[in-house]
């Protein structure tokens, strides 16, 4: 029995699950991380999805996968490696055999393994492990058969029964790891609340797979991670980034005393933003699903004209669409969120796979000159406060504003402290006052911070236009002068220079007198810092100093970056934030680590490579 066999104490565990695209892999891991949170545990996941929508069953191109890193104390990657990795067919172990370690252990669905699930794989032999190399310990389930054995009384056909494989799986991880089964009950009664013996099969099926662990001592030992309850006190919950970009344009609505508007156009990664949102009209947000691009981010102009916080989400093809549009909200210096959540490319690329490959497009990928501020998220959680303020910058400032996310922290989720929006600032919008009548024009503005003031349409005295075409900086009227054309434009960057007086001074983590410092921006940040914690572990001085605020960049940029002999700017892209940094602080000597391969970086490589430049004479 379970309880009479050893139980092993882990700090944390990585697991993977992996199958066919139909196989529910996503839910099972999900449903594990959801279940490792409410027990205490820190997370960060990692959903992998495959390129194509649906790839012919059982071959590679169509291997799903959902990686968890769960810890006794903070997490902050999913993971390099699997400690355990499901994997429901031979496609799912030959795409997956790079993630294992010799500790690694292997769940497979043994009726999955026939000579012609090996020849959809591309097997040449009947032993994929010994083809793999792979010696690992392997608990064989003859899944699908005990799903069929379970559910024969069910009423369901047996396409529907197959589909419940995955609730196997489930329960036998959760023996494994000694997780109670309640909880995920609960989550898949109130999943399938409109279809009860669908909920049934599933619990049924996932309990068969727990008593199937315990029954056959399917593990020579279990293990168990406990919380140690580091925890700051509060209220938690498992959010991914997407939604809690969501909630975070909610709570600056709430804040600004306004209507959300968004305004997008479907695309991977950041559809599901446009979902969550709708879902919430009783809050005041309203959501329109476009005919494209181009209208998504035209709508939100217009709703922006009419006084609503405005977003638009799209993903880097989206940008390229958009361009002239948000052109339009910088000329005429309206408050627009535009949320970026980055994606492989060029072009359609791999759509599925993250990168960090739109910076240098979200500053400069505009005709004229087209000055906005570009905020960067930098995990799951951190959505939240990136969205919010994003949304505060563009409305006190009437400004668009970029925020880049990007599909690893969108689609991967960690445990969230629910935040007190007593501890959030009230939003002030420079709007026109009855004073201020007399000779007032749309482009009057405050000569501190070159702000305009805002008129909402509908404010007695205050009737206006504005377009795309120059504006006189006194009378408001179209102009070409190439005097005031020089001086509007000017006028435009100071007011997004200015900007940096009211975002925070950049931060350094780690040594202050650090012999190296690592520089990066974004969804990268769990990864680096892991990178420094282990690095100083071994000894080295070293340090972080991530970015959330690329433009304009926190004040102390420059007088922090000249202090450190030796810098690297790691990047999933070929050197974006490095060109950036080497125009904004000339002189400044900087080694690159650059990946574009679609994936996380890998932290234990991170480690090596920047052993070795630190240690370059």
């Amino acid at each position: 029995m379970a309880d009479e066999m050893m139980v092993k104490d882990l700090e944390r565990v990585v697991v993977r699950f992996s199958g066919d695209s139909g196989d529910g892999m996503q839910l099972a891991g999900s449903i594990f991380s959801n279940l490792s949170a409410v027990l205490g545990n820190d997370i960060s996941t990692f959903p992998d999805y495959p390129a194509e929508i649906r790839a012919p069953q059982g071959t590679l191109s169509g291997v799903s996968g959902f990686q968890v890193h769960i810890g006794a104390d903070k997490v902050y990657t999913s993971g390099d490696k699997c400690d355990v990795l499901v994997a429901m067919n031979p496609a799912a172990l030959k795409t997956n055999a790079k993630f294992l370690t010799p500790a690694s252990i292997i769940i497979i669905d043994s009726d999955s393994f026939a000579k012609k699930d090996l020849e959809k794989a591309l097997y040449t032999t009947d032993d994929p492990f010994t083809e793999l190399g792979i010696h690992n310990q392997v608990i064989d389930a003859p899944i699908s058969t005990m799903c069929k054995e379970s559910l024969k009384d069910s009423g369901l056909d047996n396409k529907a029964i197959l589909r419940c494989k995955n609730m196997f799986a489930l329960g036998l991880v959760c023996w494994l790891f000694n997780r109670p089964l309640e909880y995920a009950m609960h989550i898949l009664q109130n999943k399938f609340a409109k279809k009860p013996t669908i909920a049934e099969a599933n619990i049924k099926v996932m309990t068969d797979g727990y008593n199937y662990g315990h029954n056959t001592h399917a593990s020579v030992s279990t293990y168990r991670v406990e919380s140690k309850g580091n925890k700051e006190k509060g209220v938690y919950t498992d959010v991914n980034g997407n939604l809690a970009t969501a909630y975070g344009l909610i709570a600056a609505a709430e804040k600004a005393n306004l209507p959300l508007f968004l305004g997008s156009y479907p695309i991977t990664p950041a559809t599901d933003i446009l979902h969550y949102l709708s879902k919430y009209k009783e809050l005041g947000v309203v959501t329109v699903q476009c005919e494209d691009e181009i209208s998504g981010c035209c709508s939100a102009i217009g709703a922006s004209f009419a006084g609503s916080l405005a977003v638009t989400t799209t993903s880097g093809p989206g940008v390229c669409l958009k361009s002239e549009a948000i052109n339009l909200a910088v000329i005429a210096e309206l408050p627009l969120v535009i949320v970026n959540v980055q994606r492989g490319g060029p072009s359609t690329g791999m759509p599925t796979k993250s990168e960090q490959t739109d910076l240098l497009q979200a500053l400069w990928g505009r005709n004229g000159e087209s000055p906005l501020v570009v905020i960067a998220a930098t995990s799951p959680d951190g959505c939240f406060d990136a969205a919010f303020m994003a949304s505060k910058i563009a409305l006190e400032h009437m400004t668009p504003v970029i925020l880049l996310t990007d599909g690893y922290i969108a689609n991967g989720s960690a445990a969230w402290k629910i935040p007190s929006m007593k501890n959030y600032t009230t939003i002030n919008p420079p709007y026109v006052s009855p004073e201020m009548q007399e000779g007032w024009k749309p482009y009057k503005r405050n000569l501190e911070t070159m702000v305009r003031y805002w008129a909402v349409p509908g404010t007695p005295g205050f009737q206006h236009r504005i377009g795309g075409l120059e504006k006189d900086f006194n009378t408001s009227v179209i102009s070409t002068d190439s005097a005031n054309h020089q001086k509007m434009t000017e006028t435009r960057q100071a007011k997004i220079d200015y900007i940096a007086n009211f975002i925070p001074e950049q931060q350094i983590e780690g040594d202050e007198d650090a012999d190296l410092l690592i520089v990066g921006w974004g969804g990268t940040y769990g990864h680096l810092h892991s990178t420094m914690e282990i690095m100083q572990q071994q000894g080295k001085k070293v340090a972080l100093a991530h970015f959330k605020y690329i433009n304009p960049l926190p004040k102390n940029t420059v007088e922090l970056l000249k202090k450190y002999k030796k810098i690297i700017v790691a990047e999933q892209n070929m050197g974006q934030f490095a060109t950036l940094l080497r125009a904004k602080v000339p002189g400044l000597d900087i080694h690159q680590f650059n990946r574009v391969k679609g994936q996380p970086f890998n932290v234990l490589r991170l480690v090596e490579e920047f052993t070795k430049i630190m240690e370059e004479k």
